[in-house]
């Protein structure tokens, strides 16, 4: 069928999370294979640009809107672009219209492809579910407890069932690990491919370490909100201390409305901001573990990151972290709060098992590349397109 015509339209771009990440190195790939992309998204400017065979159109988001996190809001009437959008779409003639979840931006997406009768393809990347119910459940404790949990668990299951409907609108499904496949296919009783994730071993890299004090470093990189479960590095700390641990340090490196909570309740750690590039894959390297107690990541790019940086990593049994990490070997998952703490201690303790995981941690990082996943996901785009074209659906008109 020659080379697929894909316009995109990631709920973040700009911004610093897996998402966006994700969908740079996407655009990146596209532009390094001469694939037609055209790149729509929300961001903070209203601008355009041609870079090769990609196009690229960035929308503000404005009044009426709400915060998600520190730098991302819900443009409530993001559909106030739908002409100009849709204009630049029927123009680019897509084969299929890529949308990353049921953000402003992705439900533009899906209504521009029902309009035009072109193709959706939706990836799953954010359990809107499990951070639906993480956000409400601060708001409405001043409930007792029991009644707090039922309110949560119906929250989470109805968020569920929202998502479900959204993504039937899709022909074509991805998802970052199996148990998210498996999750989208019983909603939708559609088929779910896999869209896994990579790294850049050549930036995040065992080399960049700048270190040479005998510190125990735990480190962490992600967004400091309540859905990463970051404040359970408070009970990780007393917790060292209470056994008897003092050389140690915990780094943070992120933004986030957590960010004062944690100032004010640790006391060994530093909070190093936003970091990118260069400097990020250093603060990796200079890391001795990697601590991730997120229970709602759908794929966790920073735990893949820190191990291509030679660092092991202790990630929760929730989401999709554990899929990357080799428990006993790579890293170590953890089953509760608990565990978590006792796997990060005893690695603190063994400082010679701890150098072990991080080799394997390493040659982990190694068999995942951007590349295999992009050139994967275009070989689905091409064998779905096949399948449909013969099923008798239409491209745009």
């Amino acid at each position: 069928m020659g080379q697929p015509r894909v316009a995109i339209f990631p709920c973040t771009y700009k911004e610093v999370d897996g998402v966006a990440n994700t969908m740079r190195h996407f655009v990146a790939y596209a532009k390094q294979q001469h694939l037609p992309v055209l790149n729509v998204h929300a961001g903070f400017a209203h601008e355009q640009e041609e870079d090769g065979s990609i196009r690229r159109l960035e929308f503000p988001r404005r009044w009426p809107k709400f915060r998600l996190d520190t730098k991302l809001c819900f443009d409530v009437n993001f559909w106030r672009y739908r002409g100009e959008v849709e204009r630049a779409v029927r123009a680019f003639r897509p084969d299929l219209i890529h949308i990353t979840g049921p953000s402003d931006v992705g439900q533009l997406g899906a209504l521009i492809a029902h309009r035009l009768r072109v193709p959706l393809v939706a990836s799953w990347h954010t359990n809107v579910h499990e951070y639906a119910q993480q956000r409400l459940m601060p708001l409405i404790g001043f409930i007792p407890r029991s009644a707090r949990d039922k309110v949560g668990e119906k929250t989470c299951d109805f968020s569920l069932r929202v998502a479900g409907r959204f993504y039937r609108f899709a022909q074509v499904l991805f998802a970052p690990n199996q148990e998210l496949m498996s999750l989208l296919e019983q909603m939708t009783g559609k088929h779910c491919h896999l869209m896994s994730r990579g790294v850049n071993t050549e930036l995040f890299k065992p080399e960049r370490r700048t270190r040479n004090d005998d510190r125990f470093v735990i480190g962490f990189v992600g967004r400091l909100s309540t859905e990463k479960n970051i404040r359970l590095f408070a009970e990780l700390e007393s917790a060292l201390v209470a056994r008897g641990c003092s050389n140690f340090r915990i780094h943070i490196v992120g933004r986030g409305a957590d960010a004062p909570w944690l100032r004010e309740n640790l006391h060994h750690a530093d909070l190093l901001g936003l970091k990118q590039g260069e400097e990020l894959a250093e603060a990796y390297a200079n890391f001795d573990v990697f601590a991730f107690p997120s229970t709602s990541d759908t794929f966790g790019n920073v735990v893949l990151e820190a191990m291509a940086a030679g660092v092991p990593a202790v990630v929760t049994s929730g989401g999709g972290p554990k899929f990357i990490v080799q428990h006993d070997v790579s890293g170590l998952v953890a089953v509760s709060n608990v565990e978590f703490v006792a796997h990060v201690a005893a690695l603190l303790k063994n400082r010679e098992l701890c150098r072990q995981m991080a080799q394997a941690a390493r040659k982990r990082a190694l068999q995942f590349t951007w590349d295999a996943v992009f050139r994967h996901v275009y070989q689905v785009y091409d064998a779905e397109l096949a399948r449909l074209h013969r099923n008798g659906n239409n491209r745009a008109a």
